[in-house]
């Protein structure tokens, strides 16, 4: 039993140990991304067009797009006032300024 326990809580550790870098690298990636192609109406996680459609949890969670899989999809098509991205940008490009919104949304844009 014990020993069990020790071999889920290793392979725990181990996952951490290889899952933290990618999400490192797709934060790094995320943030120039942002900066490029989102600050100029997202700065901050505002929206200088509408207001309400900012990118802070509050309003992703009444928008339902509060999760990567969401953000990526507007990143990649678009939406109103939001501009397709998926000539502009890689799948892992889009998943990764997903990964950086949803981020810094969790964190109020700190």
């Amino acid at each position: 039993m014990v020993k069990n326990v020790l071999i889920i809580i290793l392979l725990i550790l181990l996952n951490l140990n290889l899952i933290s870098p990618a999400f490192a690298d797709e934060t790094v990636n995320g943030t120039q991304i942002f900066s490029v192609h989102c600050a100029g109406c997202h700065i901050n996680g505002s929206n200088i067009i509408r207001r309400g459609k900012n990118l802070k949890m509050k309003a992703l969670k009444k928008n339902n797009m509060d999760s990567i899989d969401a953000i990526a999809s507007i990143v990649t098509n678009g939406k109103n006032n939001m501009s397709a991205y998926k000539d502009r940008l890689t799948k892992q490009q889009i998943q990764d300024v997903a990964t950086y919104v949803l981020e810094q949304a969790e964190k109020n844009w700190r």
